[in-house]
């Protein structure tokens, strides 16, 4: 199973476009976006269209056409991002009830449910630690 990185690909575009917003510029292109991220530039709409929902970025359509931040760097959080994009908790049980006459089936649920909670409780406590600027900041010390 490989890894979920639409978190990585959406705190990078909104770093990115604040990033070219302090350098002047007022909208950033959802193309100028994908070849920071390399990928399409589909991806990257579909994926700010989540974070424009979510009150994080928001677009011009028309003449001057782009994306913007709807706030500072510093005052969004991953976990904002995160809540954005993603839908559901990190873990899930099964899709299918397992057999209640089978010790494992019964019981493997609530074993389950209180180790999944504490993760996603430590997984939103790590990520409210972190803003954008926090990002920005340790991706121009890597430059």
């Amino acid at each position: 199973m490989s890894a979920n990185s639409r978190l990585t690909i959406a705190a990078h575009a909104l770093t990115w476009i604040g990033l070219y917003q302090r350098r002047g510029h007022e909208v950033a292109t959802s193309e100028q976006i994908a070849t920071s991220v390399n990928t399409n530039a589909v991806v990257i709409r579909r994926l700010l269209g989540e974070l424009r929902k979510a009150g994080l970025a928001e677009s011009r359509r028309g003449a001057g056409a782009g994306w913007m931040l709807t706030r500072d760097l510093a005052a969004i959080t991953l976990l904002d991002v995160y809540q954005a994009i993603e839908a559901g908790p990190v873990f899930a049980l099964h899709r299918a009830t397992p057999d209640p006459e089978c010790v494992v089936g019964h019981g493997i649920g609530p074993a389950l449910t209180a180790v999944y909670d504490d993760v996603e409780a430590a997984l939103r406590r790590e990520l409210a630690k972190t803003t954008l600027e926090d990002v920005l900041r340790d991706v121009l010390k890597a430059a």
